[in-house]
């Protein structure tokens, strides 16, 4: 069974950075599609960026700002969070898609303005 262990939340003022990790136990991740997510208070998760084959996708607001990577040497899985914002504020999930369709318990992200 896959379990996912999110790290690396925090609170930063605006402008700082903060990278996250997510580590992986019970099932390699190789070749596997995998994506970090976030819910902010009072609104629904959303997706942030993901890896699905040789392809990264972002959602508008964080590209150029946020970088998703891998290293499945680690089964693990980053997002680095560059220039936040207030709006970044949220709690961060990482995700792997089908066939394990598993989430980590999520990492708080708080941004001051």
């Amino acid at each position: 069974q896959l379990r996912l262990v999110e790290s690396g939340g925090g609170l930063v003022q605006s402008g700082g950075s903060l990278r996250l990790s997510c580590v992986g136990s019970g099932v390699s991740l190789d070749y596997y599609a995998i994506g970090w997510f976030r819910q902010a208070p009072g609104k629904e998760r959303e997706l942030v960026a993901n890896m699905i084959g040789n392809n990264i996708k972002y959602i508008d607001s964080v590209e150029g700002r946020f970088v998703i990577s891998r290293d499945d040497a680690k089964n693990a899985l980053y997002l680095q969070l560059n220039d936040l914002k207030p709006e970044d504020t949220g709690v961060y999930y990482c995700h792997t898609y089908p066939p394990f369709n598993s989430w980590g318990q999520g990492t708080q992200v708080t941004v001051s303005s």
